[in-house]
């Protein structure tokens, strides 16, 4: 049968949009960075409708773990800077270390990229700084979604999701309710802002109009804002083998002073010494340009730490010697102590 618009030219995906080749293209730009994140349980990874993974006969009692996440309104600043090498590691980050706090190896992780039109360099260079990521924390990238999407995005713009699971045995599962009064609290440095904080960020940004590629403490000013996510997962693993670790904090969204309290038992608090490290300058930069009350950077900002770990005193100069031996600069921060009626669960001081 023969429309009524017979004349008009016969239309494809490609006029709708929907670059398929493109996507091809992306797959296999991708398929050497993933490989080399592949570990022996991986049974089929990229180009399936699903991949397959198997757990190590070396647990028991295994419990997975898992965690997803996102890059946030950092992706505005990789935008404007047209920087796309980090905010993959970021991605990773954010999840891998979420589950290592409870003591989890990341086994495998997702990815989901989302554009307007699909630009193939900056979609394989985002998914590269991914495949670093993995590299980084051990685990497999595994498999992943390229969604073309036109007209959901302005052009020259993505969004990141991704999501990672790990594995623990049940009998090693870090949850704090070991912890106790007199116990310490080691901040192992962060490499920046991370992934938080980056709407206050660029509120500061658009106010003091700064010259991004002016020289900040030996580096271009955006390299320091866009230094990307340290993953702990390694030096963290190596520990929790090594000795007793009560209790770890992945410093977030909600900074110290709201990530802390998360692992602690009700009637414990942290106490957390601010002049035991010292705060880094690009957060010295941020708290004076956008007149930041100390209260608001902790609740906002990692302020230089970017995870907590919790161990015994008795246990705390062999932490901090094998975590230094690992690359890690580790401070003590803080004791635990017994948490007073209408006190708040972590503070700083």
């Amino acid at each position: 049968m023969t429309s009524s618009s017979s004349a008009t030219s016969a239309l494809t995906y490609r006029d709708a949009g929907v670059d398929i080749d493109a996507g091809d293209a992306l797959v296999e730009r991708i398929k050497p960075y993933a490989k080399r994140t592949m570990r022996p349980e991986v049974l089929a990874g990229i180009g399936g409708f699903g991949a397959l993974f198997e757990i190590s006969k070396k647990y028991r009692e295994p419990v997975l773990v898992s965690g997803t996440d996102g890059v946030g309104t950092k992706l505005k600043l990789a935008f404007q800077l047209n920087r796309h090498d980090t905010v993959g590691q970021d991605l990773v980050a954010m999840s891998v270390n979420d589950i290592l706090v409870q003591g989890a190896e990341p086994l495998f992780f997702l990815d989901y990229f989302a554009c307007g039109r699909l630009d193939v360099d900056t979609a394989a260079t985002v998914i590269q700084g991914i495949a670093q990521g993995c590299e980084l924390a051990g685990c497999a990238l595994i498999g992943g979604e390229t969604a073309e999407m036109p007209s959901m995005y302005p052009d020259g713009e993505y969004d990141l999701a991704g999501f990672a699971v790990g594995v623990v045995e049940k009998s090693r599962i870090i949850d704090g309710r070991a912890i106790v009064p007199g116990d310490v609290v080691l901040g192992l440095a962060s490499s920046g802002a991370h992934s938080n904080g980056y709407s206050l960020i660029r509120k500061i940004l658009d106010r003091s109009q700064p010259d991004l590629a002016a020289d900040f403490h030996g580096r271009p000013f955006g390299d320091a804002v866009m230094a990307p996510t340290r993953i702990y997962v390694k030096p963290l693993l190596a520990l929790i083998q090594a000795l007793p670790v009560k209790g770890m904090a992945h410093i977030t969204g909600g900074g110290l002073t709201e990530n802390v309290p998360r692992i602690l038992p009700e009637h414990l608090t942290a106490a957390l010494d601010q002049s035991k490290w010292l705060l880094p300058p690009l957060f010295q930069w941020l708290q004076r340009e956008g007149q930041v009350a100390d209260g608001e950077m902790h609740r906002v900002f990692n302020c230089g730490i970017g995870m907590a770990v919790i161990v015994a005193a008795e246990h705390e100069r062999h932490a901090v010697q094998l975590l230094q031996s690992a690359g890690e600069k580790v401070f003590a921060i803080g004791r635990i102590e017994t948490r007073g009626a209408g006190l708040p669960q972590t503070t700083v001081s």
